[in-house]
C-alpha cells in the first residue's frame, strides 16, 4: 500500500471557528482534505459537537434526510448524491459484540461515507487507513477543528 502521509495535501490542518455560521465552511474544507477518503473518525469531549459538525458535514455532501444522532441505534442512514452515508454513534456500545451485530463490517468496507463518533470504543475495528476530525472546546461557541489522516 502507498503511503500518503508525506503526500503534502495530507498535512494535517487546525481551523477554529468562533460560532456555528462558520460550520458549514470548515465542513467544506474538511471534504476537500478528505481528497476521496470516505471514512471519518469525530473525536471530542461529551458536547463538543461532533454530530453538529455531521450534520454540516452531511449538508456539504447533498444530504437532505434529517441527520440526528444514532445513539440508541448505533447506526443512521442517508442518502446523498454521493452515494450513502452512514452516520455511526458508539458512546452507549458496551462491547465490540455489539458492532458485529450490527454487521459493522458491511458498513465500513462498503465504500460509503462512514462518519463515526466515539471511534475509541472500536479502535481495534478501524480501517487501516482514514480521517481524524479532533474537535476541542476553546470557548464558549468557539471551537478548534484538526484534520489528519490516520494510517495503522
Amino acid at each position: 500500500m502507498v503511503s500518503l502521509l508525506n503526500d503534502p495535501i495530507f498535512v494535517p490542518m487546525n481551523l477554529t471557528i468562533n460560532n456555528l455560521t462558520e460550520l458549514d465552511s470548515v465542513a467544506a474544507q474538511l471534504l476537500s482534505f478528505a481528497n476521496g477518503n470516505r471514512f471519518f473518525v469525530f473525536e471530542g469531549e461529551m458536547a463538543a459537537g461532533k454530530t453538529t459538525f455531521i450534520k454540516a458535514f452531511c449538508a456539504t455532501l447533498g444530504v437532505e434526510d434529517i441527520v440526528s444522532s444514532p445513539t440508541f441505534s448505533i447506526v443512521n442512514e442517508y442518502q446523498s448524491p454521493a452515494g450513502l452515508v452512514y452516520h455511526f454513534d458508539f458512546y452507549r456500545l458496551k462491547n465490540l459484540q455489539e458492532a458485529f451485530d450490527i454487521g459493522y463490517e458491511e458498513y465500513f468496507y462498503s465504500g460509503e461515507y462512514c462518519l463515526v463518533e466515539w471511534p475509541q470504543k472500536v479502535e481495534e475495528l478501524l480501517p487501516e487507513q482514514y480521517i481524524k476530525v479532533a474537535i476541542t472546546i476553546t470557548g464558549n461557541t468557539q471551537r478548534t477543528f484538526s484534520f489528519s489522516l490516520v494510517s495503522n
